[in-house]
């Protein structure tokens, strides 16, 4: 089993700053798989603990490059649940990406351990006859303190039913369960690791206001040899996307 990295880490904020940049962003240090993969951003505030700010994936498998760096700009511009991740934000950034494996099919809703699994949850709604489904990752119920069955609960509102959650209901549920490994770097420990892999020069990041520019110093990605660049043309995929706080 491949396992999450700092490689995978630090390539997603490459994809971002590269983004902010309007650069191309340095090639994948990691080696090529196909997995299913998350990517997802945190945000620390007032030096308090770090607040969620993007979490999307795909529960199918991607190769590894091109998925890290689809759902390094999705999550962190296009989860529908927060604004769009600005520039200035960056140094109080952190990035987790989770590598998902061991698919297991569960003998009932209950068939699975806080902190080792993520579910996924598939149902009928009984009120409007349409199929629902939803997942959270291994590491989302440990850290909220929840219960088996206050996961499982929680996940039933996140797949979008609004309806009395019965124990009948609870017994109906398809639950698939799985493990993942996950990496998380700071912005920080993302600058420490480009000034020791790479020798990159330092830049102001194009900024919308001047507190952003005293805030946000970060790393200019371009190739040191002054190489041509080359455009990279991705197969466009059409995977479903989860989001999984």
């Amino acid at each position: 089993m491949v396992s999450a990295n700092k490689e995978m880490a630090a390539f997603c904020f490459d994809t971002l700053v590269a983004h902010y940049n309007s650069e191309d962003a340095p090639p994948a240090a990691f080696d090529e798989g196909q997995h299913p993969l998350f990517v997802t951003w945190k945000k620390v505030v007032n030096d308090g603990e770090p607040r969620l700010r993007g979490c999307i994936g795909t529960l199918e498998a991607r190769y590894l490059i091109n998925g890290f760096r689809d759902y390094a700009l999705t999550s962190a511009l296009r989860d529908r649940r927060f604004p769009p991740i600005q520039a200035k934000e960056l140094p109080y950034l952190e990035c987790t990406v989770s590598i998902l494996a061991d698919y297991e099919a569960a003998d009932h809703y209950l068939d699975w351990e806080v902190g080792k699994h993520g579910i996924i949850i598939e149902f009928i709604d009984p009120d409007h006859n349409t199929r629902r489904s939803a997942t959270y990752l291994p590491e989302v119920a440990a850290h909220e303190g929840w219960t088996k069955t206050e996961a499982i609960d929680s996940l039933i509102r996140k797949a979008g039913y609004n309806g009395l959650i019965t124990e009948s209901l609870r017994k109906r549920l398809q639950l698939t369960r799985y493990q993942s490994t996950l990496f998380t770097m700071s912005y920080s420990e993302y600058v420490s690791y480009v000034k020791e892999t790479r020798g990159s020069v330092w830049d102001r990041l194009p900024s919308p206001n001047l507190e952003a520019q005293e805030h946000c110093r970060t790393l200019q990605l371009f190739d040191l040899q002054k190489r041509k660049s080359s455009v990279v043309v991705c197969r466009v995929w059409k995977l479903k996307r989860f989001e999984h706080c």
